[in-house]
């Protein structure tokens, strides 16, 4: 009825060898997930890189895809990404009503297809100008 199970136990019998081997594993193994650990979340925290032809503005969502920038009229274009100042990314009508300072690219039509919700620090860095 359980024969397989000898056989399978026969199969996990290492050799003095081996063993030193699947200890070494194991430490590596917990090594690298203690370093991920400490280091991925300082890793998430680096600066974001802007593309140059991004501009600075104050975005309000008015009702999507209608915004405006700085005060005036504009539209999100079909598929445009909002990042939160965490690099997440959001919806626009989570964003509704609120007034964020933010680095928008804009599609050649006059159309916002890239948002960059800013963080403290971020805003009062001067934007690269290209």
């Amino acid at each position: 009825m359980n024969r397989w199970i000898p056989a399978l136990t026969a199969r996990l019998v290492l050799p003095p060898w081996g063993r030193t081997y699947l200890v070494c594993a194991a430490m590596v193994m917990f090594v690298s997930f203690w370093t991920g650990l400490v280091l991925g979340p300082a890793q998430a925290q680096s600066a974001r890189i802007f593309p140059k032809q991004a501009q600075r503005a104050l975005l309000q969502v008015t009702q999507a895809p209608d915004i405006l920038l700085n005060g005036k009229p504009a539209r999100l274009a079909p598929g445009a990404r909002i990042r939160s100042s965490n690099d997440l990314l959001v919806l626009s009508g989570t964003l509704t009503g609120q007034s964020l300072v933010v680095n928008v690219l804009l599609e050649p039509g006059g159309l916002v297809k890239e948002v960059w919700i800013l963080s403290p620090q971020e805003a009062a860095q001067a934007i690269a100008k290209p």
